[in-house]
């Protein structure tokens, strides 16, 4: 059982401890200070969703279905150009994206409170992100589902339990980084290095997911 459990934490801390999307929110919001709790939450949760239905025979359905696999990776691909287009923009638009910690008392205290977002609008676009990028099921469904649907009997749940640890240690550690870099980002250029890294990055992998549809076309 327990190296069960450590397979499933193995396998997917391998495949989260990247540079994406997800991930990428969640350090912003860290280094905004802004429902990181709820993002965190939302994300380990998400992961043992979807890793729970892979499990479940998801994997198998995906994996006997070219065509759908071929379309879930260029729509992940079309998801990291826009993401990483929508970063540059920042980026080029949004000078005052600081954290109003800049010690200019009443004018700060307003732009923070102005850049300040509810919780929903928060969840909601971090939703967005995890459900709306068809790169992350193959990651989460197909990849670590297919290997958790080996295991013998209750052992997949144990997989899917490592899995949901891993995801926690990971977004806790994320977030753990985000406010220790609260100062740096005190200076909008540090926004605009973000944002510009992120962008740069996203077109990346948008390329390189793409790149790979030859090896997975119907």
């Amino acid at each position: 059982m327990t190296s069960t459990w450590l397979a499933g934490f193995t396998v997917c801390m391998s495949l989260i401890v990247s540079i994406g999307a997800q991930n990428l929110y969640i350090l912003r919001q860290a280094v905004n200070g802004q429902h990181i709790r709820a993002c965190v939450a939302w994300c380990v949760f998400a992961d043992a969703l979807l890793i729970g239905i892979g499990v479940a025979g998801m994997a198998q359905v995906l994996g006997d279905s070219p065509t759908l696999a071929y379309y879930l990776t260029l729509g992940g691909a079309i998801f990291l150009l826009a993401y990483g287009l929508m970063a540059l923009w920042r980026m080029a638009t949004a000078p005052d994206a600081s954290l109003g910690a800049n010690g200019d008392g009443g004018a700060a205290e307003k732009t923070t409170a102005a850049a300040r977002r509810s919780l929903w609008s928060v969840l909601g676009a971090l939703v967005v992100i995890t459900l709306f990028n068809p790169h992350v099921y193959l990651d989460t469904v197909v990849l670590v589902g297919s290997i958790g649907a080996r295991q013998d009997g209750m052992l997949k749940w144990v997989f899917v339990l490592g899995a949901a640890c891993a995801s926690l240690t990971w977004f806790v550690t994320l977030a753990h980084a985000g406010k220790r870099m609260q100062k740096l980002f005190a200076n909008p250029l540090s926004w605009r290095i973000l944002d510009g890294l992120t962008g740069v990055m996203m077109l990346t992998l948008a390329w390189w997911v793409y790149g790979g549809l030859d090896q997975i076309a119907p």
